[in-house]
């Protein structure tokens, strides 16, 4: 599956459901730079794998913005809704390990199950992100139990057994990290993050798993990311041990942020890519602005 170079290989890679910002400018260009300070390769990866969301129309101004940069990647381009195959492939190696279940319920029957647990003062164990963790009622459920559930027709997702994943792997996981946080080998948590999705009803694949396939298939040797996923490469490197998939440095950079201290949001024109440029701006005014 993974295609590995002598050079360093850097990507970036934009999911077009939006417009880039100043956040994803950052991304590109720190990419871009850090390839070509290395004497590597920049690819680009288009994320489409949510295809509800995601339209030729944002994946053409990608291209477009990027250019616009100044930047250039190696073609042909990887779209993740040409590989849907490579990603189930995956989760049935996984499903064949006995690390995967259905998962039946709903954010609202989540959202309301937490809420009553914490009606009387006790905490729900919630991710890095700060999302309640996925209750166990699914794990439990016999085989007979969730063909039936299957075969009534009721919308489903597959979910990792985190607890058995990390039997499995026994021993501890780590990434090496040269960003913007702490440096250096970075212990990994995966088991706060509790029973991830690995595949939905809507999409075919998680972006855990196929953000990890897709570097490993790309050769990507160094990951370069917003300081926002940090906290997930300790799920990515479990999939990576689980998966016998190679190891790549992490770097992970600061965040652009609005006036509010928020990250920023495709929604916000006013940080977009395109209405800086239509306000006038070069690309150099762009590299100033993101600290560049």
């Amino acid at each position: 599956m993974s295609t590995r170079s002598d050079r360093p290989v850097f990507r970036f890679a934009p999911s077009p459901n939006g417009l880039l910002h100043l956040g994803h400018a950052l991304s590109a260009l720190l990419n871009h730079d850090m390839a070509k300070a290395a004497g590597g390769r920049f690819l680009l990866r288009i994320e489409d794998i949510d295809a509800n969301r995601c339209t030729p129309e944002f994946e053409a101004a990608i291209f477009r913005d990027l250019g616009w940069l100044g930047l250039s990647w190696e073609s042909p381009v990887r779209r993740q809704s040409e590989h849907l195959d490579t990603y189930a492939a995956a989760l049935t190696r996984l499903t064949e390990m006995g690390l995967v279940y259905p998962a039946f319920m709903t954010r609202g029957e989540v959202k309301a199950r937490v809420a009553t647990f914490e009606a009387d003062g006790r905490a729900w164990p919630r991710d890095p992100d700060g999302s309640p963790l996925y209750p166990k009622d699914d794990r439990h459920r016999s085989e007979t139990e969730r063909h039936d559930l299957i075969d009534s027709g009721l919308r489903h997702a597959y979910r990792l057994n985190m607890s058995e994943a990390l039997k499995i792997i026994d021993r501890p996981l780590s990434w090496q990290e040269t960003g913007d946080g702490k440096k250096g080998p970075i212990a990994a948590d995966p088991a706060a993050w509790g029973d991830v999705i690995l595949s939905r009803s809507d999409a075919p694949s998680s972006y855990h798993l196929s953000v990890t396939i897709d570097d490993a298939a790309q050769g990507v040797t160094h990951i370069v990311r917003g300081l926002d996923l940090y906290s997930a490469t300790a799920v990515h490197r479990l999939l990576q041990e689980l998966l016998g998939l190679p190891e790549p440095v992490y770097h992970h950079h600061r965040l652009i942020r609005d006036e509010a201290g928020q990250k920023l949001s495709k929604s916000e024109g006013s940080t977009g890519i395109a209405s800086l440029r239509d306000q006038g701006l070069l690309p150099d005014d762009l590299r100033r602005l993101v600290g560049l």
